[in-house]
């Protein structure tokens, strides 16, 4: 059984829903959880699906300040659930590359991630983050997907 279970969240509908699963999965086998949110030095927005912006109202610090919020919230919902919680934020222009780091470093048995479903152009200007960690994680990795109507 896992032991350890590394969070990602980037705070969206979909990465809060995963992390709420992921409470739920590490209360039932016993697991920690290490929560990470990883905000980017600029960061783009989504004008509309596939077109990105530089949003230059915002400064690292007060992206590092929300990303630091959304562990906050992680581990207060773990400690109400009593799941044991580890925060650590980061700051890249690569989330992926800090998640695999942050589960070879914290020694997590396992990712339990959020998948967007992005498709098509959104998907290929944006990228997959969770497709990068299944590609490159040495753990497993679990993936939380939106229920169906969400995906249409």
């Amino acid at each position: 059984m896992f032991k350890t279970i590394l969070v990602p969240t980037d705070g969206s509908d979909i990465s809060q829903q995963a992390v709420a699963a992921a409470i739920d999965y590490a209360r039932c086998c016993g697991a920690a959880i290490v929560a990470l949110s990883v905000a980017e030095p600029y960061p783009v927005v989504p004008v509309v699906d596939g077109a990105l912006v530089i949003d230059p109202g915002l400064d690292s610090r007060e992206l590092q300040a929300q990303a630091r919020e959304r562990v906050d919230r992680i581990a207060a919902a773990a400690a109400a659930a009593g799941v044991p919680c580890t925060t650590l934020v980061a700051l890249s222009f690569h989330p992926h590359e800090e998640i695999i780091a942050a589960a070879a470093q914290h020694h997590c048995d396992v990712i339990f991630m959020a998948s967007h479903g992005r498709r098509g152009l959104g998907r290929l200007l944006a990228g997959s983050e969770t497709q990068k960690v299944l590609a490159y994680a040495q753990a497993p990795v679990l993936v939380f997907r939106p229920p169906l109507a969400e995906r249409i």
